[in-house]
Protein backbone atom coordinates (compact mmCIF):
# COMPACT_ATOMS: atom_id res chain seq x y z
CA UNK A 1 0.00 0.00 0.00
CA UNK A 2 2.89 2.29 1.05
CA UNK A 3 4.46 1.80 -2.35
CA UNK A 4 1.11 2.57 -4.58
CA UNK A 5 0.69 5.80 -2.09
CA UNK A 6 4.19 6.53 -3.38
CA UNK A 7 3.67 6.10 -7.31
CA UNK A 8 0.25 8.17 -7.25
CA UNK A 9 2.16 10.81 -5.40
CA UNK A 10 5.03 11.05 -8.09
CA UNK A 11 2.80 9.97 -11.30
CA UNK A 12 0.73 13.30 -9.52
CA UNK A 13 3.74 15.53 -9.41
CA UNK A 14 4.90 14.48 -12.41
CA UNK A 15 1.35 15.16 -14.26
CA UNK A 16 1.00 18.53 -12.57
CA UNK A 17 4.14 19.75 -13.88
CA UNK A 18 3.75 18.22 -17.58
CA UNK A 19 0.41 19.98 -17.77
CA UNK A 20 1.78 23.07 -16.44
CA UNK A 21 4.40 23.25 -18.67
CA UNK A 22 2.07 22.93 -21.95
CA UNK A 23 3.58 19.32 -22.64
CA UNK A 24 1.08 17.54 -23.86
CA UNK A 25 2.77 14.63 -25.60
CA UNK A 26 2.61 10.54 -25.10
CA UNK A 27 4.59 10.62 -22.27
CA UNK A 28 1.84 12.94 -20.42
CA UNK A 29 -0.49 10.94 -21.61
CA UNK A 30 1.39 7.71 -20.25
CA UNK A 31 1.67 10.12 -17.02
CA UNK A 32 -1.64 10.24 -16.88
CA UNK A 33 -2.97 6.88 -17.06
CA UNK A 34 -0.62 5.48 -14.83
CA UNK A 35 -1.61 7.69 -12.14
CA UNK A 36 -4.97 6.89 -12.44
CA UNK A 37 -4.35 3.58 -12.43
CA UNK A 38 -2.19 3.81 -9.03
CA UNK A 39 -4.98 5.96 -7.85
CA UNK A 40 -7.81 3.75 -8.75
CA UNK A 41 -5.85 0.93 -6.17
CA UNK A 42 -5.62 3.32 -3.47
CA UNK A 43 -8.17 4.22 -0.34
CA UNK A 44 -9.00 7.38 -2.52
CA UNK A 45 -10.62 5.79 -5.08
CA UNK A 46 -13.87 5.23 -3.16
CA UNK A 47 -13.99 9.59 -2.51
CA UNK A 48 -12.71 10.11 -6.18
CA UNK A 49 -15.93 7.98 -7.61
CA UNK A 50 -18.15 9.49 -4.65
CA UNK A 51 -17.58 13.11 -6.05
CA UNK A 52 -17.61 12.30 -9.44
CA UNK A 53 -21.01 10.92 -9.12
CA UNK A 54 -22.09 14.17 -7.19
CA UNK A 55 -20.86 16.38 -9.73
CA UNK A 56 -22.82 14.41 -12.08
CA UNK A 57 -25.91 14.35 -10.58
CA UNK A 58 -25.36 18.58 -9.65
CA UNK A 59 -25.16 18.95 -13.19
CA UNK A 60 -28.62 20.22 -14.74
CA UNK A 61 -29.86 17.82 -17.48
CA UNK A 62 -29.38 19.41 -20.86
Amino acid sequence: MAVTVSLVALFGLALFFLLRSGSLTPAAAFTAVMFGFFLASTGAADPVNHLTTAVINALPDL
